[in-house]
């Protein structure tokens, strides 16, 4: 089959069963859909700072402190999202696919009532937050909108996320990634407009660009939602999957504490980050913050290849092919090596020129490109450690990836970057560099666990 007629098959969405089709080919097929689905996720990030760095820095500084903290609510659809992905999965390699629509349905539930709690939270308590964060008085003034808007939406954060994972396991990428083109195309639409309106109406300033993500990802919500329950797919939630199940609820929950857990960590070690960054004042927030969302955006597509060995381990473990899924493992870890070695070229090159495109405050640009360059040095191991992470997810095993972030990010990252920016006097330049390091040990550790094997025998 030719390459044109396999990106074809991928956008189209034929399904397959992955535990008979050629590695390379299910790499591919899986990877093409996940890696548009997360271009797409941290293309929606790129259109809202844009945006966003044309009210000034204040603004910039809000959504950078709002994400530190909304990073939470990512990290439970994060969760959800890799027992999505190990459970449906693991009952498509056995192919029970009745399971597989119970299960979804158990997963709208506990999502969807997570969802509801976090926002309460975030929407009565968004001053404190910002506060908390550091925020300067002006900061708080301008940004409260923003972060009620973003918290009371979280609910269409979390379906899409869990709701991705379902998808993916089931083989399904391409409808995760036309949920993301859909949130993303009507975001895109909508910021400017919404932001700084259009003839006479003046529109809502930065609370316009939290309206505008929430409706956009809401709409990508729907799109899902009518695809599990059109009875069209292999993965569709019937009649009879609608009533609660404690038993798979319990299933569900074991695998995303683990899933929860890392991101937990991770977002724990981020919040510090952020924090520490703040002492620096707001033009330090800012160029962080662009440094981050330009970074994410070549990041994605890592992960969308890290995504496609989450599906084949679950998928092949379920039909008894372990050789096959340790296999695919590897495979995937090439050719992700292989881009991020690329793209760290282009950054080292260009780093001034991306962070420019952002803003043309100088001492903000500076800051950004500073932290481009220097981050990147570790990204053909973050390659490593994003593939070997999905893989013990995939399997089921969500709490190995747990522990390394607690040991690599809380004992390493956060004090390491202290010490080099306060007791060392780099200031936010030793934030950087504790990052891109700890994240390049990140990797030596998983792939030390990976090697183990111990991902191969988790039931699930």
């Amino acid at each position: 089959m030719s390459i044109w007629n396999l990106i074809k098959e991928a956008i189209q969405g034929k399904e397959q069963d992955f535990t008979k089709l050629s590695l390379k080919t299910a790499i591919f097929v899986l990877a093409i859909p996940m890696i548009l689905e997360m271009m797409m996720e941290s293309l929606f990030a790129i259109v809202d700072i844009f945006f966003v760095a044309k009210l000034g820095e204040n603004a910039i500084a809000t959504v950078g402190l709002t994400e530190s903290v909304i990073i939470i609510v990512y990290a439970m659809g994060f969760g959800i999202s890799m027992a999505a992905t190990a459970l449906i999965a693991r009952r498509f390699g056995e192919k029970e696919y009745h399971e597989a629509g119970a299960a979804a349905f158990q997963l709208l539930l506990v999502g969807g009532t997570i969802a509801v709690f976090l926002g309460l939270i975030g929407w009565v308590f968004a001053p404190d937050i910002l506060g908390l964060m550091g925020a300067e008085a002006d900061v708080i003034e301008t940004g409260v909108g923003f972060t009620r808007v973003i918290f009371a939406g979280n609910i269409a954060i979390m379906l899409l996320f869990l709701l991705n994972g379902a998808f993916r396991g089931a083989g399904q990428a391409h409808h995760a990634m036309r949920s993301l083109w859909i949130s993303n195309g009507f975001n895109m639409i909508l910021d400017p407009l919404f932001i700084f309106g259009i003839g006479s109406w003046q529109g809502w300033g930065l609370e316009g660009a939290a309206i505008a993500t929430t409706l956009g990802r809401s709409l990508g919500v729907v799109y899902q939602l009518y695809h599990l329950f059109n009875g069209k797919h292999r993965l569709t939630i019937l009649k009879e999957n609608i009533k609660v199940s404690w038993a798979i609820i319990k299933k569900i929950m074991d695998i995303a504490i683990g899933g929860m857990g890392q991101f937990l960590i991770d977002s724990v070690s981020w919040i510090a980050l952020t924090r520490m960054n703040a002492e620096f004042g707001s033009a330090s927030l800012a160029g962080y913050t662009i440094a981050f969302r330009v970074l994410m955006f070549t990041l994605m597509p890592a992960w969308g290849l890290s995504g496609a060995a989450a599906t084949l381990v679950g998928q092949n473990l379920g039909a008894k092919k372990v050789e096959r899924a340790e296999k695919s493992v590897w495979l995937t870890t090439r050719y992700t090596v292989i881009f991020m070695g690329s793209v760290t070229g282009i950054y080292l090159l260009f780093h001034q020129q991306l962070a420019g495109f952002f803003t043309d405050i100088p001492e903000v640009r500076d800051i950004a490109a500073q932290g481009l360059w220097v981050i990147v040095l570790g990204y053909v191991f973050f390659a490593v450690g994003m593939v070997l992470t999905q893989a013990f997810n995939g399997a089921g095993d969500t709490k190995t990836p747990a522990y390394i972030n607690i040991g690599v990010l809380w004992f390493l990252e956060v004090p390491l970057a202290y010490f080099l920016a306060f007791p060392f006097g780099l200031g936010y330049l030793g934030i950087f560099i504790a990052i891109s390091f700890a994240h390049s040990f990140h990797a030596v550790v998983a792939l030390y666990f990976f090697k183990k094997g111990n991902w191969k025998r988790v039931k699930v």
